[in-house]
């Protein structure tokens, strides 16, 4: 007995040292390893990177922003099935262990020696808690190796400890990827359901719950099979821990497993998505941006937005299709497998979607059938294909006419096409049901323009960007150039309004007569410059409101030369056109770059009165907590917060803030002068619309440019278009021919339905028939009769004022016997040899003519 006694008490002593030197040995190895590990306290106040959206001003969305696609939910806002599913799936005794779940670790230990033992390669298996994950996600890589299992084990055992366990379920289903790019279960849920977590039923919740071990084997269209599998075993867990009934698992179970489609409505306006993505990047910061979750809420209108890009795209098309065609997109070597060789052939550049790329299989002289890869075969017919004459001399010139499509086109070609719509289609609706079912589907020729362009349309009150159209097509080109926003280009004749302008608050009036004739400047530096009129004529004495609605160059330049550059260039300045424009007197004729976004701005400083207004695409900005960090509109409203309800109470009184720039009388008249280019000017083909409207056109030389800036009383609409490498346009191509149709098909559309609101008149103002060529008071008799607006105090007497060569004179002194006696004489009429000092207010002149700063 005494030996056994001996052999027990040392085997329990030696056990007692092992255990001792085990548990030294433990505690050393958990001190080594966990000296050197990431600070986790950090996480109590983790914010994890979310989406930034953009919403359109009807509450769509337009955009999102992000590095990773996920949307912040915090745990008290996650269902209880969803934790209870994934704690199911992933750490049954989440809320029983300390953050290392010691069982799991034996029998995974275990598991692993077995297949160690029987030579098997397979991957060690894990027993992470969620409380481990949530620590390798933070602070480790994919490693696989037990140092850093221990790594992970005494992280989160400490995370257990100053957490919690609500905390550390808010990071893990916050921060965990699920596969489509969607990182945490708000994000899974819109991306596989287009759900929010709380519409999703067990199904759906078991389905997200499979997927953080392999998101990428689960995919329920690509392996699903495997992910139908992986969902009911997740069912199946839910159920063994009491999480659901029975019944409701095999309920759950079947339930087809189907991917929904995104049906949310999303306005696509990438230009203007863009635009706001740079400004928010300069205003916060690009972390900001991509990982801060703003909630932005943009001012573009979707239906107008629609509208724009429709009305652009149309115009453009409709200019190059007037200069003719530029080829097929490619010509197969033969027929053969002509679908496969189709297939080979990428889409070209800037085609829309509803493009197709088709092949010519036959072609005779009025119809021509055309294959493509998938589509049944189609029909071209040469009515729809006369413009496609030869495109020659960069579109200056034309081929001959098209009198059957063998001139266009031969078996073989690659060519685009649009499906002919029921509007494009004039005898659509007199064919049979019978007819139309046999009949092969109409298609048009098409071409990607050269050309490009840009509209936008702004609140002139507010300055609210309503749409914006920066070009044919976003990415066409390669890049995200914005010709709204980014293009700086001559302007021409739409600068001219600020001339005169400048000249009505001078104390002109729309009725004071201006000399149309030769103009000649000497400089020794830069030579004589001979401005001319688009016609090349001269007109003579002529009103000032004629010259903006006939566009007049001398008289433009005569007024400007009169009123001095130095007046036009802080008028351009201050309405934000330009910034220190030179006193140049070709500037007069807009020869200074803008970009159509300043000019059109400037433009709804004059319609709204003369009250300074800043562009802007945003109305308001909120941080991830729902806190407003940005407002455009910055007006106190202090009883507005209360007015959630309608109730026939009081309009709060909301200050106007913003500065007056212009008096509005002078701005009134200029207004109603550009009325008179769409009732009797370039704008003329405006006339139709039967809305009040008033606008400039503008050409730049050589036609590089074309310019048309028009409005409502309550809508600025500015359209440009021209070559990316400016170049002529054509002879005969003008802001009338090619950016009033555009702005046109806009207006259109835009006002359909809209009530016709003429435009405000302010105090101040009397309208008085007038002879529209002398314009003196109208006498009986007088054939050209107009009302005409006048500041109290201007209205015309009896007598006639000439802004001629010598400055402002009576045209009974200057020599006049009447208003048709000029004749121009081309060698007495140089403005620049008269030694009158430009800009000086020592010329003769009515006492109405200030010789003031201009400027309100």
């Amino acid at each position: 007995m005494k030996i056994l006694g001996r052999i027990f008490l040392y085997l329990f002593s030696l056990g007692f040292i092992g255990a001792i030197v085990s548990l030294g040995g433990f505690v050393y190895m958990l001190n080594y390893y966990g000296k050197d590990l990431p600070e986790h306290s950090q996480l109590r106040s983790y914010e994890p990177p979310i989406v930034t959206r953009l919403y359109a001003g009807d509450g769509h969305l337009m955009a999102e922003f992000a590095q990773e696609k996920r949307v912040f939910v915090p745990i008290a806002f996650i269902p209880d099935l969803v934790k209870n599913a994934f704690i199911a799936a992933e750490d049954q005794n989440f809320y029983k262990h300390s953050g290392v779940d010691m069982k799991a670790v034996a029998r995974a230990l275990i598991k692993n020696v077995t297949n160690k033992i029987q030579g098997s390669s397979r991957r060690p298996e894990g027993a992470s808690t969620i409380t481990q994950q949530v620590a390798k996600n933070f602070f480790f890589t994919n490693e696989v190796s037990y140092e850093r299992k221990l790594k992970e084990a005494i992280i989160a055992y400490r995370m257990n400890k100053t957490l919690g366990k609500e905390r550390i379920l808010e990071l893990y289903l916050n921060q965990i990827y699920l596969g489509g790019g969607a990182h945490g279960v708000g994000a899974a849920a819109l991306h596989y359901f287009d759900k929010s977590l709380e519409e999703l039923n067990i199904a759906e919740v078991a389905y997200l719950a499979a997927l953080p071990k392999a998101p990428n084997n689960y995919h329920p269209l690509r392996n699903h099979e495997e992910a139908l599998e992986r969902r009911n075993w997740v069912i199946g867990r839910m159920m063994a821990e009491g999480y659901i009934t029975q019944t409701q698992a095999e309920m759950a179970e079947l339930v087809p497993l189907e991917m929904r489609q995104d049906t949310s409505q999303r306005v696509d306006a990438p230009h203007f998505a863009e635009e706001v993505r740079r400004e928010l990047s300069d205003r916060y910061g690009e972390d900001s941006l991509y990982k801060g979750g703003l909630v932005v809420k943009t001012s573009v209108d979707p239906e107008l937005q629609k509208i724009a890009e429709d009305s652009l795209r149309e115009g453009l098309l409709a200019y190059d299709m007037r200069h003719g065609y530029r080829g097929t997109v490619a010509t197969l070597d033969s027929l053969d497998d002509w679908r496969k060789k189709l297939s080979n052939i990428k889409r070209q550049e800037g085609m829309l979607e509803k493009w197709r790329l088709a092949v010519v299989l036959k072609v005779e002289k009025d119809t021509a059938k055309i294959g493509f890869i998938e589509e049944p075969v189609g029909t071209i017919e040469l009515e729809d294909s006369k413009w496609a004459r030869e495109y020659k001399d960069g579109g200056l010139s034309l081929g001959p006419a098209i009198t059957s499509l063998e001139q266009v086109i031969k078996a073989g070609s690659v060519i685009m096409v649009e499906p002919k719509s029921v509007e494009q289609d004039k005898d659509i609706n007199a064919e049979t049901e019978t007819e139309k079912k046999n009949k092969d589907t109409v298609y048009l020729l098409r071409q990607v323009p050269d050309i490009q362009g840009a509209l936008i349309a702004l609140d002139p009150h507010t300055g609210r960007i309503l749409a914006m159209q920066g070009g044919w097509n976003y990415s066409y080109g390669g890049s995200e150039f914005n010709r709204a926003t980014q293009a700086k280009r001559q302007p021409g004749s739409a600068f001219k309004p600020f001339v005169y302008l400048a000249a009505l608050d001078k104390g002109f009036t729309p009725a004071t007569l201006i000399l149309d004739a030769p103009f000649v400047l000497e400089d020794e530096v830069a030579g004589t410059w001979k401005p001319t009129n688009y016609s090349n004529e001269f007109y003579g004495p002529t009103t000032l409101r004629k010259g903006v609605e006939k566009s007049r160059n001398l008289m433009t330049v005569r007024l400007a030369d009169f009123l001095g550059m130095e007046l036009i260039s802080r008028y351009s300045d201050h309405f934000g056109i330009t910034e220190n424009m030179q006193p140049l007197l070709a500037n007069s004729l807009g020869a200074t770059e803008t970009t159509l976004l300043r000019l059109t701005t400037a433009y709804g400083m004059i319609v709204n009165g003369g009250k300074k207004i800043s562009p802007t695409f945003i109305d308001r900005v909120q941080d991830r907590y729902g806190k407003t960090i940005f407002k455009h509109d910055e007006r106190p409203c202090h009883a507005c917060g209360s007015m959630i309800k309608w109730e026939q109470q009081v309009v709060p009184n909301v200050p106007d803030s913003r500065e007056q720039i212009a008096d509005p009388r002078t701005a009134y008249q200029l207004v109603s002068i550009m009325e008179g280019v769409v009732q009797r000017g370039t704008g003329i083909r405006l006339k139709s619309l039967g809305h009040p409207l008033a606008g400039k056109t503008g050409t730049t030389n050589e036609s590089r440019d074309a310019w048309f800036i028009g409005f409502t009383p309550d809508l600025v609409v500015g359209v440009f278009a021209g070559f990316d490498n400016p170049r002529t346009l054509g002879d005969k191509e003008t802001g009338s021919s090619v950016a009033v149709p555009i702005f046109k098909s806009f207006m259109k559309n835009a006002l359909e339905g809209q009530p016709a609101i003429p435009f405000r008149k302010p105090e101040g103002i009397k309208n008085i028939r007038i002879n529209a060529n002398t314009g003196v008071r109208a006498k009986a008799g007088d054939e050209e009769v107009i009302w005409e607006s006048f500041v109290s105090g201007t209205e015309p007497g009896d007598d006639m004022y000439i802004l001629n060569e010598s400055g402002i004179s009576l045209m009974s002194d200057y020599g006049y016997g009447s208003y048709g006696d000029y004749q121009p004489d081309s060698t007495n009429n140089s403005s620049g040899q008269t030694g009158v000092e430009r800009g000086s207010s020592g010329m003769q002149q009515p006492s109405a003519v200030s010789t003031g700063s201009g400027l309100y």
